[in-house]
Protein backbone atom coordinates (compact mmCIF):
# COMPACT_ATOMS: atom_id res chain seq x y z
CA UNK A 1 0.00 0.00 0.00
CA UNK A 2 1.42 3.39 -0.98
CA UNK A 3 1.79 6.30 1.39
CA UNK A 4 -1.03 8.18 -0.37
CA UNK A 5 -3.31 5.15 -0.01
CA UNK A 6 -2.47 4.91 3.72
CA UNK A 7 -3.26 8.60 4.23
CA UNK A 8 -6.51 8.26 2.29
CA UNK A 9 -7.50 5.26 4.40
CA UNK A 10 -6.73 7.14 7.61
CA UNK A 11 -8.76 10.13 6.39
CA UNK A 12 -11.73 7.89 5.57
CA UNK A 13 -11.50 6.24 9.00
CA UNK A 14 -11.48 9.65 10.69
CA UNK A 15 -14.39 10.81 8.52
CA UNK A 16 -16.45 7.75 9.38
CA UNK A 17 -15.70 8.19 13.08
CA UNK A 18 -16.77 11.83 12.93
CA UNK A 19 -19.96 10.95 11.04
CA UNK A 20 -20.78 8.43 13.77
CA UNK A 21 -20.03 11.07 16.42
CA UNK A 22 -22.26 13.60 14.68
CA UNK A 23 -25.09 11.08 14.53
CA UNK A 24 -24.71 10.30 18.23
CA UNK A 25 -24.37 13.98 19.16
CA UNK A 26 -27.46 14.87 17.12
CA UNK A 27 -29.50 12.32 19.06
CA UNK A 28 -28.13 13.67 22.35
CA UNK A 29 -28.85 17.22 21.22
CA UNK A 30 -32.51 16.42 20.56
CA UNK A 31 -32.80 14.61 23.89
CA UNK A 32 -31.18 17.52 25.78
CA UNK A 33 -33.45 20.10 24.16
CA UNK A 34 -36.46 17.97 25.08
CA UNK A 35 -35.59 18.54 28.76
CA UNK A 36 -35.56 22.33 28.42
CA UNK A 37 -38.03 23.86 30.81
CA UNK A 38 -40.08 26.86 29.71
CA UNK A 39 -38.81 30.20 30.98
CA UNK A 40 -41.17 33.07 31.68
CA UNK A 41 -40.96 35.67 28.91
CA UNK A 42 -40.71 38.36 31.60
CA UNK A 43 -37.39 36.86 32.73
CA UNK A 44 -35.87 36.91 29.26
CA UNK A 45 -36.58 40.40 27.93
CA UNK A 46 -38.01 43.77 28.97
CA UNK A 47 -41.77 44.26 28.82
CA UNK A 48 -43.51 45.14 25.57
CA UNK A 49 -44.30 48.62 26.89
CA UNK A 50 -40.63 49.59 26.47
CA UNK A 51 -40.73 48.62 22.80
CA UNK A 52 -44.05 50.43 22.34
CA UNK A 53 -42.63 53.59 23.89
CA UNK A 54 -39.67 53.43 21.53
CA UNK A 55 -41.84 52.74 18.47
CA UNK A 56 -44.30 55.51 19.30
CA UNK A 57 -41.50 57.99 19.96
CA UNK A 58 -39.80 57.08 16.67
CA UNK A 59 -43.03 57.43 14.69
CA UNK A 60 -43.84 60.76 16.31
CA UNK A 61 -40.33 62.02 15.60
CA UNK A 62 -40.47 60.79 12.00
CA UNK A 63 -43.73 62.66 11.44
CA UNK A 64 -42.58 65.82 13.18
CA UNK A 65 -39.02 65.93 11.78
CA UNK A 66 -38.65 63.66 8.72
CA UNK A 67 -35.42 65.43 7.78
CA UNK A 68 -33.70 64.07 10.87
CA UNK A 69 -34.74 60.51 10.02
CA UNK A 70 -33.47 60.94 6.48
CA UNK A 71 -30.14 62.27 7.76
CA UNK A 72 -29.68 59.15 9.89
CA UNK A 73 -30.39 56.87 6.94
CA UNK A 74 -28.18 58.84 4.57
CA UNK A 75 -25.35 58.75 7.12
CA UNK A 76 -25.64 54.97 7.47
CA UNK A 77 -25.65 54.27 3.73
CA UNK A 78 -22.85 56.76 3.22
CA UNK A 79 -20.76 54.78 5.70
CA UNK A 80 -21.68 51.57 3.87
CA UNK A 81 -20.49 52.94 0.55
CA UNK A 82 -17.32 54.31 2.12
CA UNK A 83 -16.49 50.93 3.68
CA UNK A 84 -16.91 49.20 0.31
CA UNK A 85 -14.56 51.72 -1.29
CA UNK A 86 -12.03 51.50 1.53
CA UNK A 87 -12.03 47.71 1.37
CA UNK A 88 -11.29 47.79 -2.34
CA UNK A 89 -8.45 50.20 -1.67
CA UNK A 90 -7.24 48.06 1.27
CA UNK A 91 -7.41 51.02 3.64
CA UNK A 92 -7.65 50.72 7.38
CA UNK A 93 -11.19 50.71 8.80
CA UNK A 94 -12.61 51.11 12.28
CA UNK A 95 -12.65 48.33 14.85
CA UNK A 96 -8.99 47.40 15.00
CA UNK A 97 -8.98 48.11 18.75
CA UNK A 98 -11.94 45.79 19.45
CA UNK A 99 -10.48 42.54 20.81
CA UNK A 100 -13.27 40.58 19.13
CA UNK A 101 -11.62 41.44 15.83
CA UNK A 102 -8.07 40.55 16.76
CA UNK A 103 -6.27 38.49 14.14
CA UNK A 104 -4.56 39.19 10.82
CA UNK A 105 -7.44 38.00 8.59
CA UNK A 106 -9.61 40.90 9.76
CA UNK A 107 -7.07 43.22 8.15
CA UNK A 108 -5.72 41.12 5.29
CA UNK A 109 -8.92 39.66 3.85
CA UNK A 110 -11.17 42.20 2.04
CA UNK A 111 -14.34 40.18 2.78
CA UNK A 112 -13.82 40.04 6.54
CA UNK A 113 -12.60 43.62 6.56
CA UNK A 114 -15.85 44.74 4.98
CA UNK A 115 -17.98 42.55 7.26
CA UNK A 116 -16.30 44.09 10.30
CA UNK A 117 -16.70 47.64 9.06
CA UNK A 118 -20.34 47.16 8.13
CA UNK A 119 -21.16 45.58 11.49
CA UNK A 120 -19.55 48.46 13.37
CA UNK A 121 -21.41 50.96 11.21
CA UNK A 122 -24.70 49.25 11.99
CA UNK A 123 -23.88 49.19 15.69
CA UNK A 124 -23.04 52.89 15.72
CA UNK A 125 -26.15 53.74 13.70
CA UNK A 126 -28.31 51.85 16.18
CA UNK A 127 -26.70 53.64 19.12
CA UNK A 128 -27.13 57.03 17.46
CA UNK A 129 -30.79 56.33 16.67
CA UNK A 130 -31.51 55.51 20.30
CA UNK A 131 -29.51 58.48 21.57
CA UNK A 132 -31.37 60.90 19.27
CA UNK A 133 -34.81 59.54 20.17
CA UNK A 134 -37.08 62.21 21.61
CA UNK A 135 -40.20 61.83 23.72
CA UNK A 136 -38.72 59.03 25.89
CA UNK A 137 -37.52 59.68 29.44
CA UNK A 138 -33.87 59.10 30.30
CA UNK A 139 -34.52 55.90 32.24
CA UNK A 140 -36.27 54.27 29.29
CA UNK A 141 -33.63 55.59 26.91
CA UNK A 142 -30.90 53.97 29.02
CA UNK A 143 -32.75 50.65 28.90
CA UNK A 144 -33.27 50.94 25.15
CA UNK A 145 -29.58 51.69 24.66
CA UNK A 146 -28.59 48.71 26.80
CA UNK A 147 -30.86 46.16 25.10
CA UNK A 148 -30.10 47.54 21.64
CA UNK A 149 -26.43 47.05 22.48
CA UNK A 150 -27.16 43.49 23.59
CA UNK A 151 -28.79 42.74 20.24
CA UNK A 152 -25.82 44.17 18.37
CA UNK A 153 -23.39 42.14 20.49
CA UNK A 154 -25.41 39.00 19.77
CA UNK A 155 -25.25 39.56 16.01
CA UNK A 156 -21.54 40.35 15.90
CA UNK A 157 -19.92 38.54 12.95
CA UNK A 158 -17.50 36.83 15.33
CA UNK A 159 -20.41 34.79 16.73
CA UNK A 160 -21.11 32.99 13.43
CA UNK A 161 -19.01 30.47 11.56
CA UNK A 162 -19.36 32.01 8.08
CA UNK A 163 -18.20 35.43 9.28
CA UNK A 164 -15.53 34.37 11.79
CA UNK A 165 -12.22 33.93 9.96
CA UNK A 166 -10.51 32.26 12.90
CA UNK A 167 -13.23 29.61 13.15
CA UNK A 168 -13.22 29.03 9.40
CA UNK A 169 -9.43 28.68 9.36
CA UNK A 170 -9.53 26.26 12.30
CA UNK A 171 -12.18 24.16 10.55
CA UNK A 172 -10.04 23.95 7.42
CA UNK A 173 -6.86 23.17 9.36
CA UNK A 174 -8.53 20.37 11.33
CA UNK A 175 -10.60 19.08 8.38
CA UNK A 176 -13.77 19.86 10.29
CA UNK A 177 -12.64 18.23 13.55
CA UNK A 178 -12.99 21.54 15.44
CA UNK A 179 -16.66 21.78 14.46
CA UNK A 180 -17.36 18.24 15.62
CA UNK A 181 -15.59 18.99 18.91
CA UNK A 182 -17.59 22.23 19.17
CA UNK A 183 -20.85 20.37 18.69
CA UNK A 184 -19.84 17.97 21.44
CA UNK A 185 -19.08 20.91 23.75
CA UNK A 186 -22.49 22.41 23.00
CA UNK A 187 -24.33 19.14 23.66
CA UNK A 188 -22.40 18.72 26.89
CA UNK A 189 -23.49 22.18 28.08
CA UNK A 190 -27.12 21.54 27.13
CA UNK A 191 -27.13 18.24 29.01
CA UNK A 192 -25.51 19.83 32.07
CA UNK A 193 -28.19 22.53 32.31
CA UNK A 194 -31.39 20.70 31.40
CA UNK A 195 -31.54 22.00 27.85
CA UNK A 196 -30.52 25.58 28.73
CA UNK A 197 -27.51 26.71 26.68
CA UNK A 198 -25.01 28.00 29.25
CA UNK A 199 -21.42 27.87 28.09
CA UNK A 200 -18.98 26.21 30.50
CA UNK A 201 -16.46 28.87 31.48
CA UNK A 202 -13.94 26.66 33.25
CA UNK A 203 -13.03 22.98 33.24
CA UNK A 204 -15.51 21.58 35.81
CA UNK A 205 -13.14 18.75 36.71
CA UNK A 206 -10.06 20.91 37.28
CA UNK A 207 -10.92 22.06 40.79
CA UNK A 208 -12.44 20.64 43.93
CA UNK A 209 -13.50 22.95 46.75
CA UNK A 210 -11.55 22.02 49.85
CA UNK A 211 -8.81 20.33 47.83
CA UNK A 212 -7.72 22.82 45.17
CA UNK A 213 -9.72 25.87 46.29
CA UNK A 214 -10.67 27.12 49.77
CA UNK A 215 -7.74 25.36 51.40
CA UNK A 216 -6.88 27.76 54.24
CA UNK A 217 -6.71 25.89 57.54
CA UNK A 218 -9.74 26.37 59.78
CA UNK A 219 -12.85 24.75 61.17
CA UNK A 220 -16.61 25.19 61.34
CA UNK A 221 -17.36 26.08 64.96
CA UNK A 222 -21.05 26.96 64.67
CA UNK A 223 -23.92 26.10 62.36
CA UNK A 224 -27.56 27.08 62.08
CA UNK A 225 -30.03 26.94 59.20
CA UNK A 226 -28.63 30.15 57.68
CA UNK A 227 -24.86 29.73 57.81
CA UNK A 228 -21.76 27.90 58.97
CA UNK A 229 -19.25 29.94 60.96
CA UNK A 230 -15.64 29.17 60.03
CA UNK A 231 -12.82 30.11 62.39
CA UNK A 232 -9.46 30.18 60.62
CA UNK A 233 -6.23 29.00 62.18
CA UNK A 234 -3.82 31.78 63.16
CA UNK A 235 -0.56 32.29 61.28
CA UNK A 236 1.07 34.44 63.93
CA UNK A 237 1.99 33.72 67.54
CA UNK A 238 -0.03 36.70 68.73
CA UNK A 239 -3.24 38.24 67.42
CA UNK A 240 -5.24 41.40 68.02
CA UNK A 241 -7.80 41.14 70.80
CA UNK A 242 -10.78 42.14 68.66
CA UNK A 243 -11.73 39.44 66.14
CA UNK A 244 -12.86 40.10 62.57
CA UNK A 245 -15.94 38.59 60.90
CA UNK A 246 -16.37 38.65 57.11
CA UNK A 247 -19.89 38.41 55.70
CA UNK A 248 -19.63 37.49 51.99
CA UNK A 249 -22.58 37.82 49.59
CA UNK A 250 -24.95 34.86 49.53
CA UNK A 251 -25.41 35.30 45.79
CA UNK A 252 -22.06 33.50 45.42
CA UNK A 253 -19.86 31.19 47.50
CA UNK A 254 -17.46 32.66 50.04
CA UNK A 255 -14.33 31.00 48.64
CA UNK A 256 -13.64 33.81 46.18
CA UNK A 257 -11.77 35.11 49.25
CA UNK A 258 -9.70 31.91 49.36
CA UNK A 259 -9.08 30.69 45.82
CA UNK A 260 -5.37 29.90 46.01
CA UNK A 261 -2.65 30.62 48.57
CA UNK A 262 -1.08 33.34 46.43
CA UNK A 263 -4.33 35.35 46.12
CA UNK A 264 -6.19 34.35 49.29
CA UNK A 265 -7.44 37.33 51.25
CA UNK A 266 -8.39 34.95 54.07
CA UNK A 267 -4.83 33.63 54.37
CA UNK A 268 -3.38 37.13 54.13
CA UNK A 269 -5.61 38.47 56.94
CA UNK A 270 -4.49 35.70 59.32
CA UNK A 271 -0.88 36.49 58.40
CA UNK A 272 -1.47 40.08 59.60
CA UNK A 273 -2.31 38.90 63.13
CA UNK A 274 -6.11 38.95 63.14
CA UNK A 275 -8.46 36.28 64.51
CA UNK A 276 -10.64 35.69 61.47
CA UNK A 277 -14.16 34.25 61.17
CA UNK A 278 -15.96 33.91 57.83
CA UNK A 279 -19.64 33.19 57.30
CA UNK A 280 -20.46 30.49 54.75
CA UNK A 281 -24.11 30.93 53.76
CA UNK A 282 -26.49 28.07 53.09
CA UNK A 283 -27.53 27.47 49.48
CA UNK A 284 -31.34 27.61 49.93
CA UNK A 285 -34.00 25.42 48.38
CA UNK A 286 -37.80 25.71 48.37
CA UNK A 287 -37.95 25.06 52.13
CA UNK A 288 -36.45 28.56 52.59
CA UNK A 289 -39.30 30.26 50.70
CA UNK A 290 -40.36 32.43 53.66
CA UNK A 291 -36.84 33.48 54.69
CA UNK A 292 -36.53 37.24 54.38
CA UNK A 293 -34.03 40.02 54.92
CA UNK A 294 -34.98 40.04 58.60
CA UNK A 295 -33.89 36.40 58.91
CA UNK A 296 -30.52 37.17 57.35
CA UNK A 297 -30.08 40.00 59.85
CA UNK A 298 -31.27 38.19 62.97
CA UNK A 299 -30.27 34.57 62.35
CA UNK A 300 -27.31 35.50 60.17
CA UNK A 301 -25.42 38.67 61.02
CA UNK A 302 -26.47 39.18 64.62
CA UNK A 303 -26.23 35.46 65.44
CA UNK A 304 -22.68 35.34 64.03
CA UNK A 305 -21.67 38.43 65.99
CA UNK A 306 -22.98 36.94 69.24
CA UNK A 307 -21.23 33.61 68.62
CA UNK A 308 -17.88 35.23 67.87
CA UNK A 309 -18.13 37.40 70.98
CA UNK A 310 -18.78 34.30 73.09
CA UNK A 311 -16.04 32.22 71.44
CA UNK A 312 -13.40 34.93 71.84
CA UNK A 313 -14.61 36.23 75.20
CA UNK A 314 -14.92 39.83 73.97
CA UNK A 315 -17.62 42.48 74.03
CA UNK A 316 -16.95 43.89 70.58
CA UNK A 317 -16.04 42.61 67.12
CA UNK A 318 -14.96 44.12 63.81
CA UNK A 319 -17.08 43.25 60.78
CA UNK A 320 -16.73 43.30 57.00
CA UNK A 321 -19.46 42.93 54.37
CA UNK A 322 -18.95 42.23 50.67
CA UNK A 323 -21.52 43.30 48.02
CA UNK A 324 -25.03 42.31 49.20
CA UNK A 325 -23.32 41.11 52.38
CA UNK A 326 -22.24 44.73 52.87
CA UNK A 327 -25.70 46.08 52.11
CA UNK A 328 -27.27 43.82 54.73
CA UNK A 329 -24.42 44.56 57.14
CA UNK A 330 -25.40 48.23 56.87
CA UNK A 331 -29.00 47.31 57.76
CA UNK A 332 -27.68 45.26 60.69
CA UNK A 333 -25.58 48.16 61.99
CA UNK A 334 -28.62 50.44 61.84
CA UNK A 335 -30.63 47.77 63.67
CA UNK A 336 -28.00 47.44 66.42
CA UNK A 337 -27.88 51.22 66.78
CA UNK A 338 -31.67 51.35 67.22
CA UNK A 339 -31.39 48.69 69.93
CA UNK A 340 -28.50 50.38 71.70
CA UNK A 341 -26.26 47.37 71.01
CA UNK A 342 -22.56 48.36 70.82
CA UNK A 343 -21.23 44.96 69.75
CA UNK A 344 -19.54 46.29 66.60
CA UNK A 345 -16.32 48.24 67.01
CA UNK A 346 -15.74 49.04 63.33
CA UNK A 347 -17.14 48.08 59.95
CA UNK A 348 -15.63 47.62 56.49
CA UNK A 349 -17.61 47.56 53.25
CA UNK A 350 -16.35 45.90 50.07
CA UNK A 351 -18.07 47.08 46.85
CA UNK A 352 -21.30 47.85 48.69
CA UNK A 353 -24.42 49.70 47.54
CA UNK A 354 -26.67 51.25 50.17
CA UNK A 355 -28.03 54.08 48.03
CA UNK A 356 -29.71 52.70 44.90
CA UNK A 357 -30.76 56.00 43.37
CA UNK A 358 -28.22 55.35 40.59
CA UNK A 359 -27.65 51.58 40.51
CA UNK A 360 -25.64 51.60 37.29
CA UNK A 361 -25.89 49.02 34.50
CA UNK A 362 -27.77 46.50 36.63
CA UNK A 363 -30.55 49.08 36.88
CA UNK A 364 -31.90 48.00 33.48
CA UNK A 365 -33.10 44.81 35.20
CA UNK A 366 -34.76 46.56 38.15
CA UNK A 367 -37.96 47.77 36.46
CA UNK A 368 -41.30 46.15 37.19
CA UNK A 369 -41.29 44.09 33.99
CA UNK A 370 -38.38 41.99 35.27
CA UNK A 371 -39.14 42.19 39.00
CA UNK A 372 -42.77 41.18 38.44
CA UNK A 373 -41.49 38.18 36.53
CA UNK A 374 -39.13 37.25 39.36
CA UNK A 375 -41.97 37.62 41.87
CA UNK A 376 -44.14 35.21 39.86
CA UNK A 377 -41.24 32.77 39.51
CA UNK A 378 -40.37 32.63 43.21
CA UNK A 379 -44.03 32.43 44.22
CA UNK A 380 -44.24 29.23 42.19
CA UNK A 381 -40.88 27.66 43.08
CA UNK A 382 -40.15 29.04 46.54
CA UNK A 383 -36.70 30.29 45.54
CA UNK A 384 -34.93 32.14 42.76
CA UNK A 385 -32.83 29.66 40.83
CA UNK A 386 -29.14 30.53 40.59
CA UNK A 387 -29.50 30.50 36.80
CA UNK A 388 -31.26 33.87 36.72
CA UNK A 389 -28.83 35.89 38.84
CA UNK A 390 -25.83 34.26 37.18
CA UNK A 391 -27.19 34.98 33.71
CA UNK A 392 -28.10 38.56 34.60
CA UNK A 393 -24.60 39.40 35.81
CA UNK A 394 -23.07 37.60 32.83
CA UNK A 395 -25.08 39.74 30.42
CA UNK A 396 -23.63 42.85 32.00
CA UNK A 397 -20.36 41.64 30.44
CA UNK A 398 -21.81 39.55 27.63
CA UNK A 399 -18.85 39.71 25.26
CA UNK A 400 -16.43 38.49 27.93
CA UNK A 401 -18.64 36.02 29.80
CA UNK A 402 -20.99 34.68 27.10
CA UNK A 403 -19.99 35.25 23.48
CA UNK A 404 -16.20 34.95 23.63
CA UNK A 405 -16.34 31.69 25.64
CA UNK A 406 -19.08 30.36 23.32
CA UNK A 407 -16.97 31.11 20.24
CA UNK A 408 -13.97 29.32 21.71
CA UNK A 409 -16.03 26.33 22.82
CA UNK A 410 -18.54 25.90 19.98
CA UNK A 411 -16.87 27.40 16.89
CA UNK A 412 -13.23 26.64 17.67
CA UNK A 413 -13.87 23.38 19.51
CA UNK A 414 -11.59 24.27 22.42
CA UNK A 415 -11.82 22.66 25.85
CA UNK A 416 -12.84 24.97 28.73
CA UNK A 417 -9.81 26.64 30.36
CA UNK A 418 -8.47 25.80 33.80
CA UNK A 419 -9.26 29.05 35.64
CA UNK A 420 -10.06 29.21 39.36
CA UNK A 421 -11.97 32.51 39.23
CA UNK A 422 -14.20 31.33 36.38
CA UNK A 423 -14.82 28.07 38.26
CA UNK A 424 -16.04 30.11 41.24
CA UNK A 425 -18.09 32.35 38.95
CA UNK A 426 -20.02 29.31 37.73
CA UNK A 427 -20.63 28.03 41.26
CA UNK A 428 -23.56 30.33 42.05
CA UNK A 429 -26.38 29.93 44.56
CA UNK A 430 -30.16 30.17 44.86
CA UNK A 431 -31.97 32.95 46.72
CA UNK A 432 -34.97 32.57 49.07
CA UNK A 433 -38.27 33.77 47.62
CA UNK A 434 -39.24 36.39 50.22
CA UNK A 435 -35.73 37.74 50.59
CA UNK A 436 -35.38 38.19 46.80
CA UNK A 437 -38.50 40.30 46.50
CA UNK A 438 -37.86 42.33 49.65
CA UNK A 439 -34.37 43.18 48.47
CA UNK A 440 -35.51 44.12 44.95
CA UNK A 441 -38.58 46.10 46.05
CA UNK A 442 -37.58 47.80 49.32
CA UNK A 443 -33.93 48.49 48.63
CA UNK A 444 -33.27 48.47 44.88
CA UNK A 445 -36.52 49.89 43.50
CA UNK A 446 -37.84 52.06 46.34
CA UNK A 447 -34.42 52.94 47.84
CA UNK A 448 -36.07 53.11 51.24
CA UNK A 449 -32.93 52.66 53.35
CA UNK A 450 -31.30 55.75 51.84
CA UNK A 451 -34.51 57.80 51.90
CA UNK A 452 -37.49 57.54 54.29
CA UNK A 453 -36.24 54.36 55.97
CA UNK A 454 -37.01 50.65 55.68
CA UNK A 455 -39.03 48.85 58.36
CA UNK A 456 -37.49 45.53 59.41
CA UNK A 457 -38.33 43.62 62.60
CA UNK A 458 -40.39 46.56 63.79
CA UNK A 459 -37.56 49.10 63.46
CA UNK A 460 -37.43 51.90 60.91
CA UNK A 461 -33.82 51.71 59.71
CA UNK A 462 -32.12 54.64 58.00
CA UNK A 463 -28.69 54.96 56.52
CA UNK A 464 -27.74 57.79 58.87
CA UNK A 465 -28.30 55.48 61.87
CA UNK A 466 -24.86 53.93 61.23
CA UNK A 467 -22.40 55.53 63.64
CA UNK A 468 -19.46 53.11 63.97
CA UNK A 469 -16.04 53.89 62.45
CA UNK A 470 -16.00 52.56 58.92
CA UNK A 471 -13.81 51.95 55.91
CA UNK A 472 -15.23 51.38 52.43
CA UNK A 473 -13.51 49.96 49.38
CA UNK A 474 -15.12 50.52 45.99
CA UNK A 475 -13.80 49.54 42.56
CA UNK A 476 -13.30 51.91 39.67
CA UNK A 477 -14.77 49.76 36.88
CA UNK A 478 -17.29 47.84 38.99
CA UNK A 479 -20.35 47.04 36.84
CA UNK A 480 -22.36 45.55 39.73
CA UNK A 481 -21.82 48.15 42.47
CA UNK A 482 -20.78 51.40 40.71
CA UNK A 483 -18.25 53.23 42.83
CA UNK A 484 -19.99 56.61 42.59
CA UNK A 485 -23.19 55.10 44.01
CA UNK A 486 -21.19 53.33 46.70
CA UNK A 487 -19.58 56.67 47.60
CA UNK A 488 -23.00 58.33 47.92
CA UNK A 489 -24.21 55.69 50.36
CA UNK A 490 -21.08 55.75 52.52
CA UNK A 491 -21.13 59.55 52.60
CA UNK A 492 -24.72 59.51 53.89
CA UNK A 493 -23.86 57.25 56.84
CA UNK A 494 -23.74 58.95 60.24
CA UNK A 495 -20.25 57.82 61.26
CA UNK A 496 -17.85 60.53 62.33
CA UNK A 497 -14.86 58.42 61.23
CA UNK A 498 -15.02 57.29 57.63
CA UNK A 499 -12.40 56.28 55.07
CA UNK A 500 -13.14 55.71 51.40
CA UNK A 501 -10.71 53.83 49.15
CA UNK A 502 -11.19 53.52 45.40
CA UNK A 503 -9.39 50.50 43.94
CA UNK A 504 -8.54 50.08 40.30
CA UNK A 505 -10.28 47.31 38.32
CA UNK A 506 -13.67 45.68 38.88
CA UNK A 507 -16.01 43.97 41.34
CA UNK A 508 -13.76 40.95 41.96
CA UNK A 509 -10.28 41.80 40.67
CA UNK A 510 -10.30 45.11 42.54
CA UNK A 511 -10.90 43.31 45.83
CA UNK A 512 -8.84 40.15 45.27
CA UNK A 513 -5.64 42.11 44.62
CA UNK A 514 -2.76 40.70 46.70
CA UNK A 515 0.12 43.10 47.42
CA UNK A 516 2.77 40.76 45.99
CA UNK A 517 1.36 41.15 42.47
CA UNK A 518 1.63 44.96 42.40
CA UNK A 519 -1.11 44.82 39.77
CA UNK A 520 -3.75 47.43 40.60
CA UNK A 521 -3.36 50.67 42.51
CA UNK A 522 -5.85 52.68 44.58
CA UNK A 523 -6.97 56.21 45.42
CA UNK A 524 -7.52 57.90 48.79
CA UNK A 525 -8.87 61.28 49.85
CA UNK A 526 -9.62 62.49 53.38
CA UNK A 527 -12.19 64.97 52.12
CA UNK A 528 -15.85 64.19 51.37
CA UNK A 529 -17.12 66.53 48.61
CA UNK A 530 -20.70 66.06 47.43
CA UNK A 531 -19.59 64.92 43.99
CA UNK A 532 -17.69 61.62 43.75
CA UNK A 533 -16.01 62.97 40.64
CA UNK A 534 -14.67 65.90 42.69
CA UNK A 535 -13.43 63.36 45.26
CA UNK A 536 -11.50 61.50 42.55
CA UNK A 537 -10.05 64.65 40.99
CA UNK A 538 -8.42 65.66 44.28
CA UNK A 539 -7.59 62.11 45.42
CA UNK A 540 -4.06 60.76 45.82
CA UNK A 541 -3.09 57.71 43.78
CA UNK A 542 -1.07 54.90 45.35
CA UNK A 543 0.70 52.09 43.52
CA UNK A 544 -0.22 48.55 44.52
CA UNK A 545 -2.93 46.93 46.60
CA UNK A 546 -5.07 48.63 49.21
CA UNK A 547 -4.84 45.57 51.52
CA UNK A 548 -1.96 46.95 53.58
CA UNK A 549 -3.65 50.34 54.03
CA UNK A 550 -6.82 48.61 55.25
CA UNK A 551 -4.88 46.36 57.65
CA UNK A 552 -3.26 49.46 59.20
CA UNK A 553 -6.67 51.07 59.64
CA UNK A 554 -8.18 47.88 61.03
CA UNK A 555 -5.35 47.31 63.52
CA UNK A 556 -6.16 50.66 65.14
CA UNK A 557 -9.61 49.27 65.97
CA UNK A 558 -8.48 45.77 66.92
CA UNK A 559 -6.85 46.27 70.32
CA UNK A 560 -3.60 44.99 71.79
CA UNK A 561 -1.96 41.68 70.92
CA UNK A 562 -2.68 38.49 72.86
CA UNK A 563 -1.66 34.83 72.38
CA UNK A 564 -3.21 33.46 69.21
CA UNK A 565 -6.60 31.75 69.47
CA UNK A 566 -7.05 28.31 67.94
CA UNK A 567 -10.24 26.91 66.38
CA UNK A 568 -11.86 24.67 68.95
CA UNK A 569 -10.53 26.51 72.00
CA UNK A 570 -14.02 27.45 73.19
CA UNK A 571 -16.27 25.61 70.75
CA UNK A 572 -16.48 22.07 69.46
CA UNK A 573 -15.14 21.69 65.92
CA UNK A 574 -18.03 20.53 63.76
CA UNK A 575 -16.04 19.90 60.57
CA UNK A 576 -12.84 21.18 58.96
CA UNK A 577 -12.96 24.23 56.69
CA UNK A 578 -14.40 24.94 54.17
CA UNK A 579 -17.40 23.18 55.75
CA UNK A 580 -20.45 21.47 54.30
CA UNK A 581 -22.72 24.33 53.19
CA UNK A 582 -20.29 25.52 50.50
CA UNK A 583 -20.37 22.16 48.70
CA UNK A 584 -23.98 21.12 49.36
CA UNK A 585 -26.34 20.85 46.39
CA UNK A 586 -29.87 22.03 47.25
CA UNK A 587 -32.86 20.07 46.09
CA UNK A 588 -34.62 21.41 43.01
Amino acid sequence: MTMDEQETGADLTQLNENLARIEDLSARLIAALAHKKPVRPSLQAPGYDLYMKAANAWMAQAMADPTKMMEQQISFWSDTLRHATQTQEEAQVAGAGDKRFAGPLWEANPYYKYVRAQYLAGRDAMAAAVNDLEGVDESDKERLAYFAGQIMDLYAPTNFLATNPQAMARAVETEGQSLVDGLENMVRDLEAHDGELLVTLSDPNAFEVGKDLATSEGAVVFRNKMFELIQYAPRTEKVHTTPLIIFPPWINKFYVLDLKEKNSLIRWITEQGFTLFVVSWVNPDASYHDVGVDDYIEAGFIAAIEEVKAICGVKKVNVTGYCIGGTTLALTLAMLAKRGDASVKSATFFTTLTDFSEPGEVGVFLNDDFVDGIEAEVAEKGYLDSLYMSRTFSYLRANDLIYAPAVKSYLLGEAPPVFDLLHWNGDSTNLPARMSIEYLRMLCQQNNFAEEGVVISGENLKIEDIKVPLCAIACETDHIAPWKSSYAGIKAMGSSEKQFILAESGHIAGIINPPAKMKYGHYTNSEWPDSPQDWLQSAEFHEGSWWGRWASWLSKHAGKKIPARQPGDNREILTPAPGTYVVATPQK
